[in-house]
């Protein structure tokens, strides 16, 4: 849209990385990187109770990975269960400051309902319009209850608009009786680091065996262990395979000696907790990508391995099958070990009849930082202009 002036646009996430958990929220920055491409952005996360922080709050102002992010840091307030109105305070207080310099924004755009309260607030009393991007695998979970469910309903009933990550993700929303207007936007994959291409810290040749890749937190909502039982099975009739295991969580001790246990350390390897660009070199050289979860949103690691041309063995769970067709990979039923060794066994054998360059243009056309961040902009332009029926 060249000429088109660029709008301003904060976002208020409820996750995002910081020193203590450079992990968390990180699919929330790459949205913010992608909006960045059309419009300017600035980012305003409250980061939480800091008992170093004199006085009620602080605000830091810097510019991280070339966005400039505001962080509050506040303190425990001495009455019980009120310190999150002393972060619906900072947070006012930074928009004036953002006001003050000169950055009124032209939309909000929060992530995750608790963030999208104090962005709802915020555009109510300056008359803002507010989307919120909904990721909280806890509305599939059926965990949002009480208050949490409250302030659910407040901020979407209120947005201008919410954007959940899939049309199950909506569903769930709306099972809660959450009336509110939806476009559903996926995550965003930065092409730029996820790419087909040879690793280059592990020799890819140490071995001649095929490698399959998960990449997951290890908690139980992950299957790991349905997935370990797979390749069980499997060893009955094969051995020309290696798992490889990237992550970090509480159940990962438990995998690893249930993997001791089941006779597998020779052909499972777990690496722990790895930096983004580490992950897209584990996915350069593994050979297909699986994932065993229980249940799940619409793990971003998908369309990560998507981008760097890898087939996937996936179980059809939460909005998997919206992005997985049978050129990408093959879904199976959650909970199902012959199901998931039988896939397994046919992904070793033919993951080369996959066509790595159609599986990158298609994570490319719909979830690159040009795709989403021109959906995005189109959907903030819409919203300026107050286009209701656009939503309708």
């Amino acid at each position: 849209m060249a000429g088109t002036k660029r709008l301003k646009v904060l976002v208020i996430p409820a996750w995002y990385p910081s020193e203590r958990n450079p992990v968390v929220g990180i699919f929330v920055k790459e949205y913010a990187k992608a909006t960045s491409l059309y419009n300017d952005v600035v980012v305003l996360y409250g980061e939480g109770i800091d008992r170093s922080v004199r006085g009620i709050y602080r605000i830091e102002d810097n510019v991280e990975d070339g966005l400039r992010t505001l962080r509050l840091r506040y303190r425990k307030f001495f009455i019980p269960k009120t310190s999150y109105f002393i972060y619906l305070w900072g947070m006012f207080a930074a928009f004036r400051k953002l006001i003050h310099e000169g950055f009124r924004p032209d939309v909000i755009h929060a992530h995750v309902y608790l963030a999208g309260v104090a962005a709802v607030l915020l555009g109510e009393r300056h008359g803002i319009p507010v989307v919120i991007s909904e990721h909280f695998t806890g509305f599939p979970r059926r965990t949002v209850h009480g208050l949490q469910r409250l302030m659910a309903k407040f901020a979407f009933q209120r947005a201008s608009l919410v954007c959940p990550v899939s049309e199950d993700l909506k569903r769930h929303i709306e099972s809660y009786g959450i009336r509110a207007r939806f476009r559903v936007v996926p995550p965003v994959v930065n092409a730029s680091l996820f790419s087909p291409g040879g690793g280059t810290s592990v020799n890819r040749g140490e071995d001649d065996r095929k490698r399959m890749l998960l990449v997951a937190l290890l908690d139980p909502k992950k299957g790991v262990p349905y997935l370990l039982e797979a390749l069980v099975h499997l060893r009955k009739r094969r051995d020309d395979f290696v798992l490889d295991v990237v992550g970090d969580g509480p159940s990962r001790a438990e995998y690893e000696e249930l993997a001791n246990k089941l006779g597998l350390a020779n052909i499972v390897r777990f690496y722990g907790l790895k930096t983004k660009q580490e992950v897209a070199e584990f996915m350069q050289r593994c050979d297909f990508f699986v994932l065993s979860s229980e249940w799940e949103n619409l793990p971003s690691v998908l369309i990560e391995a998507m981008a760097s041309g890898l087939p996937i063995v996936a179980t059809g769970v939460g909005g998997i099958p919206e992005i997985i067709n049978e050129e990408i990979g093959i879904l199976v039923p959650p909970k199902e070990v012959e199901a998931l060794a039988k896939a397994v066994d046919y992904m070793l054998d033919h993951y080369q009849d996959y066509s790595a360059k159609g599986i990158v243009q298609y994570a490319l056309e719909r979830f690159s930082y040009e795709a989403i961040g021109s959906h995005l902009n189109k959907v903030y332009r819409e919203l300026r202009t107050n286009d209701k029926e656009t939503f309708e």
